[in-house]
């Protein structure tokens, strides 16, 4: 009898410890994150693209949160997809080229909410560790494939149990996955769902109804891709390569280089793949979005639409992205969640939010314990007061590439009104490419390099200074940071594995 009494007393202490940390589940957000990769800031109806109607993405903006001005620290799919994990700068997570895994030894937000009690997953493009499909930590299910994957009929390796080809476009494949995943039994618990998108990334096809969506719509070179009189050299030099647009354009152009104004007719087909490629992400978004109504699970999630960096589409006559240019780093970020912001009151941020501030934002929202010791901050007060102490400038890094010898080593500072970009050789020695100074308030399509105007001299050296200052609050400094050394600009095609 006594033994029965104690094993009884041990079973409802057991449960009056668990009801507790049931009622917490049952009372926190689910999140579904949206990523896609290579969207630009401005392909999406509220970013202003005149032709490119996405009114499912848009819908969240219009309900919850526009993050106007959000940028990227470094504009690489794996380095950015590593930040938006931890809230760290990539020298710290060690993520500096599309070739690295995200590294054991450091948590990510997923991780801490599985911890915490969700349920998590991840299906779609991961994107770090390019021959590595298998699970990761932090999720409870997780469906990726090796390297960039297929817009039709990838082989997905489904947790770890198997791999198989799924049939048909990759926007719907990975779509339907996520809601038959979101359907199942979560045992009460929290659910986290993470979506990453192959698409808008290169090779740009669009799925058979989008194919000639955009035939009617006329693509030209944009202005500022022939003002390069005040760009450094090898801003020039990159024209005719695999990144720029007298080059092949990712297939689309097959004889390169090509200078001839006529060439503009392989740019226009580009533009109109990639756009096309998104108006399925779009559909993607509305289901999803009618799917959380159905189950009455829309104003208890946190849906997060974002990218993982910019794209160049001509800008200085640059295609691609790992620039510190605005098309380069600058990324869509909408939020939607009641708890955040109502509905009847949507909002728009202006002030400037990066991907590392991802991380400490969605555990503040989920009440769950924070990240230590990272870059990012969480923009939760931002979004629904305001917050006087927000950063009012952040830097760029970027190290050159072997396998991709298109973009120098990059460092760089930008504030509400200014940036300053520099081109370290790598060796410790004077730069040998010319600097960039913008004044990206009134010029910020960047037309105007004021790095050679003497009037400005004060500018550049407060910025190098604010530079200087910004790396060593995250541990870089002269002797500390270590990059590669810049080879110059290359006119090979990248390995065909690795496009």
């Amino acid at each position: 009898m006594k033994l029965r009494s104690i094993g009884s007393a041990v079973v409802c202490l057991a449960l009056s410890m668990l009801v507790p940390t049931l009622a917490w589940a049952a009372n926190r957000p689910n999140v579904l994150f949206i990523l896609c990769d290579d969207i630009r800031f401005d392909a999406n109806g509220l970013g202003g693209s005149k032709h490119l109607k996405t009114p499912h993405i848009d819908r969240l903006g219009h309900e919850g949160v526009y993050f106007k001005n959000t940028f990227c620290t470094t504009s690489l799919c794996s380095p950015s997809r590593a930040s938006i994990l931890s809230g760290l700068y990539a020298h710290t997570h060690g993520v500096t080229n599309n070739f690295t895994e995200y590294p054991a030894n450091f948590k990510s937000f997923p991780m801490i909410l599985q911890s915490a009690g969700y349920d998590t997953a991840y299906i779609g493009k991961w994107h770090m560790g390019e021959e590595n499909d298998n699970p990761r930590p932090g999720f409870n299910w997780f469906v990726t494939h090796k390297g960039q994957g297929k817009y039709f009929d990838t082989e997905f390796n489904l947790n770890g149990t198997k791999r198989e080809v799924v049939k048909g476009y990759y926007t719907h494949a990975v779509t339907d996955m996520a809601e038959e995943w979101i359907k199942r039994p979560h045992d009460g618990k929290p659910w986290m769902m993470m979506l990453g998108h192959k698409a808008p990334h290169s090779f740009y096809f669009p799925e058979p109804k989008y194919e000639h969506a955009f035939d009617n719509v006329q693509v030209l070179y944009p202005e500022t891709a022939f003002m390069l009189e005040d760009k450094p050299q090898w801003i020039k030099d990159r024209l005719p390569t695999w990144h720029g647009i007298h080059g092949p354009l990712f297939d689309w152009r097959k004889k390169f280089p090509d200078p001839s104004p006529a060439a503009v007719k392989d740019f226009e087909a580009m533009t109109r793949a990639y756009w096309g490629t998104i108006l399925s992400v779009d559909d993607s978004v509305g289901r999803l979005y009618e799917l959380l109504k159905q189950r009455g699970e829309l104003d208890n999630t946190i849906i997060v639409f974002m990218g993982d960096n910019g794209l160049l589409s001509g800008e200085h006559g640059m295609v691609d992205k790992r620039t510190m240019h605005e098309a380069s780093i600058r990324i869509p970020l909408v939020v939607r969640f009641p708890q955040l912001v109502s509905p009847s009151k949507p909002k728009y941020v202006e002030q400037q939010v990066l991907t590392a501030d991802m991380a400490p934002s969605l555990l503040e929202l989920c009440d769950a314990p924070p990240l230590d010791g990272i870059h990012g901050k969480s923009w939760v007060k931002l979004a629904r007061e305001g917050d006087p102490a927000w950063r009012s400038s952040w830097f760029y890094h970027y190290n050159y590439e072997k396998q991709f010898p298109y973009t120098p080593n990059v460092r760089g500072v930008r504030t509400e009104s200014w940036k300053f970009i520099h081109y370290p050789h790598g060796d410790g020695k004077a730069d040998r490419h010319k600097a960039e100074l913008y004044n990206v308030e009134f010029d910020p399509e960047e037309r105007h390099n004021l790095i050679d105007n003497p009037k400005y001299a004060t500018v550049v050296k407060d910025l190098q200074a604010e530079l200087s200052r910004l790396m060593q609050q995250t541990g870089l400094t002269p002797e500390s940071d270590k990059m590669p050394l810049d080879e110059g600009i290359k006119s090979q095609l990248p390995d065909q594995k690795i496009r």
